[in-house]
């Protein structure tokens, strides 16, 4: 019998369009690649989930996916309504539980912390189920908001890769969602009702990040794509013009 061909239909085509423009433009997706697939359960990488699943009814190039979260213990009724919603929609998992505070008091864990160990487990989850891909749920606003936080505090010019190749190519990290707004995302995740976490981490909110989101947001005011032109910028650098 042959498999049905769904192509996604409204805010789901728009955002659908834009990752499938990324994938080609980044070269992401390989015949046969095994793609661990980190869901945190917010709304990003939710979304991440269902558009790469969505787009294996037509997608040219097969793959697999297996969803992947990292466990803090942190709120359990939440993990529990994630799990049913992985077992709902026949979503192939793996969750693993970690101990951030372990080593370190909660009252001196911050974001880097937490990142690193969570990235430290994906990496080891991925080994372990012979994935050679991991994708990671940051968009267009993660990514232009890193540009400006290692600019302004770091003295230096980088960011978030759409396409980065780890451990002499052992793992290769991937991020679909690079040409996708988060405005966009926060609109079709509401469409789906996905099981959001109740809160956010309390970090966040006295992070350098969010400094730099609420500056961003207030520049959108007056120059629209303002986003857009400092992701583009990276590719237009003029070398005849740098010290």
């Amino acid at each position: 019998m042959e498999s049905v061909i769904r192509k996604p239909k409204g805010k789901e085509y728009y955002l659908s369009k834009k990752v499938g423009k990324a994938i080609m433009d980044y070269q992401m997706l390989s015949e046969g690649d095994r793609i661990l697939v980190a869901v945190s359960g917010g709304k990003d990488s939710l979304t991440l989930l269902k558009l790469l699943r969505d787009r294996l009814s037509f997608s040219p190039v097969k793959y697999e996916l297996i969803s992947a979260h990292i466990d803090t213990g942190k709120d359990p009724v939440f993990l529990h309504s994630l799990k049913d919603y992985f077992e709902r929609n026949n979503y192939p998992y793996v969750i693993e539980k970690i101990d951030i505070f372990e080593n370190s008091a909660e009252s001196n864990i911050d974001c880097f912390w937490c990142s690193w160990n969570r990235r430290k487990t994906l990496f080891q989850l991925a080994d372990k189920l012979n994935c050679n891909k991991i994708a990671l749920g940051h968009h267009l606003d993660d990514i232009v908001q890193t540009i400006l936080l290692n600019l302004f505090f770091n003295g230096e010019i980088s960011s978030m890769s759409p396409k980065q190749t780890l451990f002499e190519g052992k793992i290769t990290i991937i991020r679909p969602l690079a040409y996708v707004e988060e405005k966009e995302i926060i609109s079709f995740a509401k469409e789906q009702n996905f099981p959001l976490p109740g809160g956010c981490c309390s970090v966040f909110f006295s992070s350098k990040r969010s400094y730099i989101k609420g500056f961003l947001k207030e520049l959108e005011k007056e120059i629209p794509d303002i986003k857009k032109n400092i992701f583009r910028a990276l590719k237009r650098i003029k070398k005849e013009y740098l010290p």
